[in-house]
């Protein structure tokens, strides 16, 4: 049989099948099929999450569970929600946000975590980059206790453990130090997060070598944790793209466990061009029985900050008083700045990194336009603000001003990363950059609907059950009787960005109902205002005695 047509029957034979197991779902729900549900969706355009094909149909919603999908369920529902025209869908999953602020906000409007609601997102994983804190169960807690309007993943992470044990300094730990790291791992572990997050760009993280990353990693390994990491170089900075793609990987092989890249990408003109090496040498791993993935936002820039941009590692050693005080000295000060100028040529130039900070004069514009209107050079532009970040931070004050987002991928390397069958949808959404409003309307309306570089299928899938099973998120990712009933309802017309650049603040449109835990977050277009998120804490690993409080 020629291939394409053996492609064509495998196909055809997945769809009858899963059409088959829809309908299986429906007769197997349980239930009395006059049993009345809480909400039945009717008529729309159903992909489930996996790999069958769409179908039309209904979804019917009781408490906080589907119940049955199929065909022309026959219930008695509380509410039916005409859904002919529509997407039908399990609710987006973000693998990478920022969203710790709004969901730890004194404001109960900011814990809803609308910029994700508004997309369609009811779930979002959090302290991603290696931010995340140890004291997972007692973070759980709050945030369930002050209601929260997404449902939310935990990692603990390698910042907030380095810098208990070693501050910000470069240095290798002790024995003794390397200890209490993998303590701190393993108690994270313990109380229910998904797996080690680590941001080895930035500092004290960078500071470590692989070993010491392997040694603490192996105790999330051993609990059942996934490796998600923000490389350590993403671009030239210091073992270049290629070489940290293969520590990445080294890490995951010696630890022992599944490896996932944060917000994958080529950056910077230097290593332009090199997605196709990077997919070669996940795909190797793979092959070799690593499980290897990775997200990816849709945009060509990437968000950061002045320090992390622009300064070399040894400067932030120590943190920022230290930095100041190599400021202050003429001879170090010009070794910074030369440093400064190779990474201003890696991030495409001055022009191309746009301030972003919330809140401060310079928002909305270039560096280099900053510096034009300051009469100073680039680089002197860049450090004043960092000046300033940094006195703001001594003062117990936010200190986000640094905030950029700088335009250095090529959009072929996005396109090529995008279509990979190891590919999820994420946002890095964070304050200031469009991501955190927009992420998945922006790659629907841009990569699917104008450009088609992937399909409507394939989006969905990336966006939903391939992420659930990326980090065995229980029950969710799936429109399935007895999983969670996290559904979305969006319009395949209207599903659009708002937010842009100049304006990153906008809702997305198009989600008609957004369902978390079988409650309506939004409803008709609206948030409703109803907290219905959870922590969702992994299961108590076999090498747990007991949940640590």
């Amino acid at each position: 049989m020629p291939p394409s047509l053996s492609a064509k029957v495998a196909r055809r034979s997945i769809a009858l099948l899963s059409s088959a197991a829809l309908l299986l779902c429906v007769s197997s729900a349980g239930a009395n099929p006059n049993d009345s549900v809480d909400v039945l969706i009717r008529g729309g355009t159903i992909h489930d999450g996996g790999e069958g094909a769409p179908f039309v149909g209904d979804v019917a919603i009781r408490d906080d569970q589907i119940v049955a999908i199929g065909p022309d369920i026959s219930r008695k529902a509380k509410r039916i929600i005409d859904a002919k025209g529509m997407i039908v869908t399990p609710g987006f999953i973000d693998p990478h946000t920022h969203a710790d602020a709004f969901l730890r906000s004194s404001v109960r409007g900011e814990r809803l975590n609308a910029p994700w609601l508004y997309q369609g997102v009811s779930t979002v994983m959090i302290g991603v980059d290696g931010a995340g804190t140890p004291d997972v169960a007692a973070d759980a807690r709050q945030l369930a206790q002050s209601g929260i309007g997404t449902n939310v993943v935990p990692f603990v992470g390698f910042g907030p453990v380095r810098q208990r044990v070693l501050g910000q300094d470069a240095r290798a730990p002790t024995d003794a130090e390397l200890g209490a790291m993998k303590a701190l791992v393993a108690k994270g572990m313990c109380e229910g997060a998904t797996g080690f997050s680590t941001g080895l760009f930035y500092a004290p993280q960078s500071f470590a070598a692989t070993a010491e990353v392997v040694a603490v990693a192996r105790e999330a390994a051993t609990r059942g944790g996934v490796y998600d990491t923000h490389q350590r170089d993403e671009s030239s900075y210091s073992i270049g793209l290629l070489g940290s793609v293969e520590e990445a990987i080294e890490i995951g092989r010696q630890a022992n466990m599944p490896v996932h890249f944060a917000h994958l990408k080529a950056l910077g003109v230097d290593v332009h061009g090199q997605a196709a090496a990077v997919i070669s040498a996940i795909d190797e791993a793979r092959a070799a029985g690593i499980e290897v993935t990775a997200d990816q936002y849709p945009w060509l820039a990437s968000g950061s900050n002045l320090d992390a941009a622009l300064l070399p590692r040894w400067a932030v050693d120590g943190g920022g008083a230290a930095l100041l005080k190599r400021l202050d000295d003429p001879a170090t000060l010009a070794r910074i700045r030369n440093e400064m100028q190779a990474n201003l040529r890696r991030r495409g130039g001055a022009e191309a990194l746009l301030l972003i900070g919330q809140g401060y004069p310079w928002v909305g514009k270039t560096l280099e336009d900053v510096g034009a209107e300051w009469k100073l050079d680039s680089r002197d532009a860049a450090l004043r603000i960092i000046r300033q970040n940094i006195a703001e931070k001594q003062r117990g004050e936010s200190g986000g001003g640094t905030a950029v987002a700088s335009f250095n991928m090529a959009q072929a390397d996005v396109d090529l990363f995008m279509q990979q069958p190891w590919m999820v949808t994420s946002s890095d959404g964070s304050a200031g950059h469009p991501r955190m409003f927009a992420s998945f309307p922006e790659k629907y309306v841009r990569y699917v609907r104008e450009r088609q570089v992937i399909s409507l299928a394939t989006f969905i899938r990336q966006s939903t059950g391939r992420t659930a099973d990326i980090y065995k998120i229980d029950r969710r990712g799936y429109l399935r009787p007895g999983h969670y009933a996290d559904v979305l309802v969006f319009d395949p017309a209207t599903y659009a960005p708002q937010a842009d650049y100049i304006r990153p603040r906008e809702f997305s449109v198009g989600v008609r109902q957004l369902f978390v835990n079988g409650q309506l977050a939004i409803d008709g277009g609206q948030s409703t205002g109803v907290a219905a998120g959870r922590p969702l804490l992994r299961p108590l690993p076999a090498n747990c005695a007991q949940r640590m409080p």
